[in-house]
């Protein structure tokens, strides 16, 4: 029998996980949250030492353990250098294109845990002022932050409290709209998180117990590629849920899971893949097979690294993956919901 995904649970979660600053290596706040999530559902948590979860649930057969992974960690940036007119030149965390954060609000976190507000902007940031100011190029050199403090050299800055090293994350903008839409940044990947709770909350609330053991590896560190390069020694085979990409040659719609057949670390297990794509049939879940050419998963880290497993990757598909995201909910519930007909 198929689950009903809780929606009201998830969407609840996912926005709370939108709202909640983390960008990679600045985790420390979601991972709390992640771990009051799991002692709600009564699942056990455990950490690794980069500081990832890994939630385990005891299946009917315990001689095979079946892992799932999803990542909190987002995109985001880093003070590179104070400059002397009092602004902030940034360093990326993550892979995203300059203009996709042009002209959004962010906050400074600072070490001693002062928070500051700003905004991105190119150097040349009025068309009134700078004739080039259209055309003039979009890249890491050529971007700042200007401080929502009174502020005119880098002495000012620093008598703040900020200094090289601080993490700077994006505004979410997170909205959900009556037609189901959910547009935010970071749905890379903290839809996929809300999917993974959802199957979890669903298992407490159905009553019911996956085939085999499974654990939930919540990792931090994907958008910078070595998230998943640990995964516990007894996990055989790992779904990566992360999102699916929209667009050219792509089948994927905002309403879909994912199954992705390849990426640019190589084809996912067969078996495994062909499976997801025959259960997604039998249970009427509105899927797509694509292949992403630009693209690498908590899967590919763990392969990567020597992990010896099967491996596959599944997620809700998402548009303008890395700029201002899109996804349905219906798309994270069939992801539940694929995720759900896999492990039972």
């Amino acid at each position: 029998m198929s689950i009903q995904p809780n929606e009201t649970y998830i969407l609840n979660l996912l926005k709370e996980l939108l709202d909640t600053p983390s960008p990679t290596g600045y985790t420390g706040h979601i991972m709390k949250r992640i771990e009051k999530e799991a002692a709600s559902l009564s699942v056990p948590l455990a950490w690794n030492e980069k500081g990832g979860a890994i939630l385990s649930i005891t299946g009917q057969d315990t001689s095979r353990t079946v892992g799932l992974s999803g990542h909190v960690d987002t995109l985001g940036a880093m003070v590179r250098a104070i400059k002397s007119e009092g602004t902030l030149r940034l360093t990326s965390v993550g892979g995203y294109m300059m203009n996709s954060i042009e002209n959004e609000y962010c906050v400074i976190h600072t070490r001693s845990g002062k928070k500051y507000t700003g905004t991105i902007l190119s150097t040349h940031p009025s068309v009134h002022v700078y004739s080039d100011a259209r055309e003039f190029k979009r890249e890491e050199a050529n971007m700042e932050v200007r401080i929502d403090e009174w502020v005119e050299s880098a002495d000012d800055v620093k008598k703040l409290g900020i200094g090289v090293g601080d993490f700077v994350s994006f505004d979410a903008r997170a909205v959900i709209t009556p037609s189901g839409f959910i547009k935010s940044r970071h749905l890379d990947d903290k839809a996929s998180v809300a999917a993974l709770f959802g199957l979890l909350e669903s298992m407490k609330r159905e009553n019911w117990k996956p085939k085999y053991n499974v654990k939930v590896l919540i990792s931090n560190y994907e958008e910078v590629g070595h998230g998943a390069a640990y995964i516990p020694s007894d996990i055989k085979e790992l779904i990566a849920v992360d999102m699916g990409c929209i667009g050219d040659d792509l089948s994927c719609k905002e309403t879909d899971v994912s199954i992705c057949a390849k990426d640019s670390s190589g084809p996912y297990d067969y078996e495994m893949t062909s499976r997801l794509i025959q259960l997604a049939e039998q249970e009427g879940i509105a899927y797509a097979v694509d292949v992403y050419p630009h693209y690498g998963s908590d899967a590919s880290a763990a392969l990567g690294a020597g992990s010896n497993i099967k491996a596959a990757l599944i997620g809700p598909g998402v548009h303008a993956s890395h700029a201002m995201e899109r996804t349905h909910k219906q798309a994270v519930l069939n992801t539940v919901k694929l995720l759900a007909a896999y492990v039972k």
